[in-house]
């Protein structure tokens, strides 16, 4: 018997969405396949937000073709395999989490109240009892809104900054519930600022500029680019690069900011450092650093579009 082969969760061709006479996304492309853990990069006001309010429905693209498990988002049953958080989570501030939850399972057509209890307990909101959201914390009321996402056990989670307001502890927890239902299968799309904790999940990232998808790049992928270098910072880039080329063939530098050389392939810090006092090149910083996911996000959104 063939293996079904997966298709994509998430399928996004040309998406923009103009406000007035500005694009706030501006022909995206973005493919995520079924079953990742897609991680959603970019500064505030990049098109984050936008761009998934169009992909869960909420709001309607100017130009492109949306298309989920390859279906339209208008379809209604692709609709119900998808549970959404986006922005601030739709509560009723004087209704119990467990009220807000059965209520939005009964509009959903859910008639078992068992299905909130149980997207309660995945959220960790099982024992707040009487207490009325009113009275939450803004990380409690981050991960009502998370239960609500899971109710009807949706097939793809599109989750915009969930982690907003939780405490370390709720961090944590949320990481755990996300890696659970990423081995369940179930596919994830989900926005942070906590670059930190994305690299702890996320199998495929997706960094986004001005509204332009710069890069979808895989985790094996980043990480490989992602590799260890010796950085200096001197007072002249181009003599420096002279020499550095010539005593170290096999090294491979690239300029940054300006001052900065990052050399990757390098193992003899020492020699190349004697090397440029003896021929007075001012040395003002040196080390050897490992880049993580914040940095290389950080020389995207300087650098612009990769051409990796």
């Amino acid at each position: 018997m063939l293996k079904k082969e997966k298709c994509f969760a998430v399928e996004a061709v040309c998406l923009t969405k103009m406000y007035k006479d500005k694009a706030a996304v501006n022909h995206l492309n973005m493919t995520v396949q079924e079953g990742e853990i897609y991680g959603f990069i970019g500064k505030n006001g990049a098109g984050k937000s936008t761009t998934m309010k169009m992909l869960c429905g909420l709001a309607a693209p100017t130009e492109g073709e949306i298309r989920l498990f390859g279906k339209p988002v208008s379809d209604p049953v692709i609709r119900r395999r998808m549970g959404v958080l986006i922005e601030s989570p739709g509560l009723y501030p004087n209704m119990t989490a467990r009220q807000n939850a059965v209520m939005k399972a009964k509009c959903m057509g859910l008639a078992d109240e068992k299905s909130a209890d149980d997207a309660l307990y995945r959220a960790g909101l099982s024992d707040t009892g009487k207490k009325k959201v009113k009275h939450f914390s803004m990380g409690m009321k981050q991960r009502l809104g998370v239960a609500l996402a899971l109710l009807g056990n949706p097939d793809l989670l599109i989750l915009d900054e969930p982690i907003n307001g939780l405490d370390p502890e709720g961090i944590r927890e949320l990481r755990q519930l996300v890696l659970q239902l990423h081995e369940e299968g179930k596919t994830i799309l989900i926005s942070s600022h906590i670059l930190g904790e994305l690299s702890k999940i996320s199998t495929t990232y997706g960094i986004i500029k001005d509204g332009e998808m710069l890069e979808q790049i895989p985790r094996e992928v980043l990480e490989e680019k992602c590799r260890d270098y010796f950085g200096i910072e001197v007072d002249d880039v181009r003599r420096a690069l002279v020499f550095i080329q010539e005593a170290f063939p096999e090294a491979q530098p690239e300029v940054s900011d300006g001052r900065m050389i990052r050399i990757y392939g390098l193992t003899e810090s020492a020699k190349l450092l004697q090397m440029l006092v003896e021929h007075q090149i001012q040395v003002y910083a040196s080390g050897f650093h490992h880049m993580d996911l914040e940095e290389y996000f950080l020389s995207h959104m300087e650098g612009g579009r990769s051409d990796v």
